[in-house]
């Protein structure tokens, strides 16, 4: 998660102090992603030393505002134009999890998927309740806010990532009981269907195909 270019996008509104800058940030993310003022002041001090940040006087209360430079604008429209690397994704909890498990003495690895599709599950009817609640406020006018729509974006993604987890976690077990099955039976065994379909080669044509989009 970028903190850094978040507050820089948060300034681009205009100048703000710490914990307004933390108060924005959760409002804009349903506080999915919680910061703390020490965060918020570490990151600030860094682009403030890279020239992304400059001091902009004090509010009538006596806080310290923060604008954001030329440079930092810079910055955040080459964030925005660019994207997202995955080459090093970051470390996923439950894979590694999972990875350790197998094998390990003692640990029934089926249950362990078990437990975890359990609380997948539930996060995800939980984001499903928030995404109706949201997307009636949105779409109804009562609330036309940017943070509301921000919101609803960051749940939907969520939805979508849960979903994918469950399936992930399906696959894990069909696999699983695939190779626990002797060599022989386990030949004339189908391959889970996630599997099958990464394997699958890559179609040849080059005529282009109508993406579908996915309404959540």
């Amino acid at each position: 998660m970028s903190i850094r270019h978040g507050l820089l996008a948060l300034l681009e509104r205009g100048p703000r102090y710490g914990s307004q800058l933390r108060t924005e940030f959760e409002s804009r993310t349903g506080s999915t992603w919680p910061l703390n003022v020490g965060q918020v002041y570490t990151t600030l001090a860094r682009l403030e030393r890279d020239g992304l940040v400059a001091p902009d006087g004090e509010d009538a209360a006596g806080h310290t505002l923060y604008a954001i430079t030329a440079p930092g604008r810079a910055e955040l429209r080459q964030w925005y134009e660019r994207p997202v690397d995955r080459a090093n994704p970051p470390r996923d909890e439950l894979a590694i999890k999972l990875a350790m498990a197998v094998g390990a003495p003692g640990v029934d690895i089926r249950a362990v998927i078990q437990s975890q599709r359990h609380a997948t599950i539930k996060a995800m009817q939980d984001y499903t309740r928030l995404k109706a609640t949201a997307l009636t406020a949105v779409e109804s006018g009562e609330s036309r806010e940017r943070d509301d729509v921000a919101w609803l974006l960051v749940l939907e993604q969520l939805i979508f990532q849960t979903e994918a987890e469950a399936r992930w976690l399906d696959h894990c077990e069909a696999r699983l009981v695939r190779l626990s099955l002797p060599a022989d039976r386990r030949a004339a065994a189908p391959e889970p269907p996630q599997a099958a379909a990464a394997e699958a080669p890559a179609p040849t044509t080059t005529r282009p195909r109508a993406a579908r989009t996915r309404r959540g």
